[in-house]
């Protein structure tokens, strides 16, 4: 599933290089040729833990101010989104998709200018969500590149396997420097969320801070209700209010194609060792902060629509709905204008924090309302 589920990522940048048309006629081989390295896997140094005393080994923390992409929020905002105060507020921890495209190698090397900028827009439109409730912390990492998702070679694996590494030795040293009785939020999107599904089952669960997540946001990325979950340390969010679970979704406008990525899922084993295959998705609804349900347009409180060259954003309320579909798969009715990044098959994935952003803000406050009350 690793290596295959980002194969519409890849999409993105090949509309915009060759066209639609191009695509569909020789979408796997365009994807493969463009992105797959041709190179060996090279092992890399691992790196200890007191690396990431460095802030420039983040793209934010609390000690950025400057520059700090999770910092970020749309013009206009409320004065009633004001951000608690220092005593209340929990450490974020956030995971950044995929910015690395290049060929050249497996993993993005930690210099790389045009990753390291596209992650920062990422940042922005995603972890900024979180600002108001706690401090942001997103390690740099030597991501695996996005061919590495597009490929059976052993490589894809181990260039995955690398990368989580350094998520790993960025997370200790996160535990490491906040209070002890800190609330912790964790979230992430797409090879963020594929690193943060690991996390949770490999440094939360069954530990005593299990009992400090506030709530963990695993989005675009499939997580399996019954193979995945059990091993992970948390329940789900099955309620609005609800704290010390996850949420999961991946948004499709419709009709919905997602076939090829089932096509990969139902190959691949969960976390307790059983095959996922017809295994139900974990569908968070991001508007009511519940599962498996329907919310109206009318509802949804700030679509982040950004502008051309991806420089800023603004919030429209009432434009997307959401519903949760028998598989798992997030709903949103018909296609919206979101921009040139909407991929094959009605999918939203680019798209999937930035259709909900300001309902995902109310959720997470909400949840630490509940979390630090008496």
């Amino acid at each position: 599933m690793a290596r295959k589920f980002l194969y519409f990522v890849a999409a993105m940048v090949i509309l915009v290089i060759a066209g639609a048309f191009v695509f569909r006629v020789y979408g796997d081989e365009l994807m493969e040729v463009a992105f797959v390295p041709e190179t060996g896997f090279t092992a890399q140094q691992v790196l200890e833990t007191n690396v990431y005393a460095d802030t420039g080994m983040w793209l934010a923390r609390p000690e950025l101010i400057k520059g700090n992409p999770a910092l970020w929020l749309p013009q206009y905002l409320e004065e009633t989104d004001a951000a608690l105060p220092d005593s209340k507020k929990a450490a974020v921890f956030f995971i950044h998709p995929t910015s690395f495209l290049k060929k050249d190698r497996w993993n993005a090397p930690l210099d790389d200018k045009e990753s390291q900028d596209r992650a920062r827009i990422f940042l922005r439109g995603q972890a900024s969500a979180f600002n108001a409730v706690g401090d942001v912390w997103a390690p740099r990492y030597r991501q695996a590149t996005l061919g590495a998702f597009l490929t059976e070679k052993p490589e894809g694996q181990q260039a995955l396997d690398a990368a989580y590494q350094d998520v790993l030795a960025a997370f200790d040293y996160f535990v490491s420097e906040i209070p002890d009785d800190q609330p912790v939020i964790l979230a992430g999107h797409s090879q963020g969320s594929l690193h943060l599904t690991n996390l949770l089952k490999d440094r939360v669960a069954g530990t005593p801070l299990a009992n400090r997540i506030v709530a963990a946001y695993v989005v675009g990325w499939p997580v399996s209700v019954d193979t995945d979950i059990p091993e992970m340390g948390l329940d789900i969010c099955e309620t609005a209010d609800q704290t010390g679970c996850i949420l999961s979704w991946q948004s499709f406008a419709e009709p919905a194609d997602y076939g090829r990525i089932i096509d990969v899922y139902d190959r691949t084993i969960g976390f307790n060792g059983e095959p996922r295959k017809d295994s139900k998705l974990l569908c968070s609804n991001p508007i009511k902060g519940d599962i498996d349900s329907v919310a109206p347009a009318s509802s949804n409180l700030g679509t982040l629509v950004p502008n051309d060259d991806l420089s800023d954003a603004n919030l429209v309320a009432g434009g997307v709905p959401a519903r949760c579909d028998k598989r798992g798969f997030l709903l949103i009715g018909d296609p919206p204008e979101m921009g040139p990044y909407a991929l094959p098959g009605n999918n939203y994935h680019v798209y999937d924090y930035s259709l909900f952003w300001t309902n995902i803000r109310a959720d997470v406050r909400r949840r630490m309302t509940v979390f630090l009350a008496p």
